[in-house]
């Protein structure tokens, strides 16, 4: 039986595990992999950390095969890193992908379909019959990544400091000086400016919080979010219509805890799909992205024979 080895290395956290056969020997999780977020050294570091105590609990020294998904692979020098601390673990084959890639697998298993991700960044990717691959949005938070927790944090404090301007009411910018530490809204005008600067996408949660509670600035983001993330869906399901002839509809899923943990994003996003287009398959449970960096590297021990 094949031990093989899944990684999923979002934007905020790493996750590890090693299987043989349908058995989970080991699970671990750790920090982001993704280096535009935190860096080469801390990149490299946490990603050693979740593999060896994967392997701890699992009991072994070495893998058949490892499939890891990570965000920005085509970023230089992402996949030549991964292939390396994998080689340092004995993984005999392995492959490095994008985290769109493993996601899509994780809900279609090679087959058509539309995944929309929308977690600290966003991306929409659908696949064909034939294989190949159309996409929407996941251009980088500073160009894209519309729908994201980035973007709802970022155009939040924007809207905020408009509505400032105009006077009108919104205990967004309190909230952000209370998480940043700032002590008005000068000083949070600097930070949020500042190079490298915060982490726009942590505040999220607080910014859904106060959607809940009825802020008219909050609401409107993440009303904004909704419409954006359903666009994009949209989208790719024309561009697979149009240059690949597929006639009927393509199931849609969707992972990210943008739209799994905030239900006015989630209601918004099937809601809209369902008014634009009513027999399109939509998934009601949010994809596991590791799962699909399983099934990779399964697929990739059973054709190395």
């Amino acid at each position: 039986m094949n031990l093989i080895l899944g990684i999923d290395g979002g934007g905020t956290r790493t996750r590890a595990s090693i299987l043989e056969g349908d058995k989970v020997l080991g699970h671990a999780v750790s920090g982001s992999i993704k280096r535009l977020r935190v860096g080469a050294e801390a990149a490299e570091a946490n990603l050693r950390a979740v593999l060896t105590e994967a392997y701890a609990q699992a009991g072994v020294r070495a893998v058949e095969a490892a499939c890891c998904g990570v965000a920005s692979v085509s970023m230089p020098g992402t996949v030549e890193w991964i292939t390396a601390v994998l080689g340092d673990f004995a993984a005999e084959r392995s492959e490095v992908v994008g985290d769109e890639v493993i996601a899509l697998d994780a809900a279609f298993r090679g087959g058509p379909g539309i995944l929309q991700i929308a977690g600290t960044g966003s991306n929409c990717i659908g696949r064909a019959p034939d294989g190949s691959r159309e996409t929407a949005g996941g251009w980088s938070s500073r160009l894209g990544d519309e729908g994201s927790g980035y973007w709802i944090g970022v155009n939040c404090v924007r809207r905020a400091l408009h509505a400032h301007d105009c006077e009108q009411p919104t205990q967004v910018l309190e909230k952000v000086c209370e998480i940043w530490g700032t002590p008005n809204i000068d000083a949070l005008v600097n930070l949020g400016d500042s190079t490298p600067g915060p982490d726009f996408a942590a505040l999220a949660p607080a910014i859904y919080q106060l959607a809940e509670a009825g802020d008219p600035v909050a609401l409107e983001v993440l009303r904004q979010a909704s419409a954006d993330l359903v666009e994009f869906v949209l989208l790719v399901r024309s561009k697979l219509r149009r240059k690949h002839a597929i006639a009927g509809e393509v199931p849609v899923a969707w992972t990210g805890g943008i739209i799994e943990k905030m239900a006015l994003v989630r209601d918004g996003f099937f809601a809209g799909l369902k008014a634009a287009a009513p027999l399109m398959p939509v998934g009601k449970e949010s994809v596991v992205s590791l799962d699909g960096a399983v099934w990779r590297a399964q697929r990739l021990a059973e054709a190395a024979g």
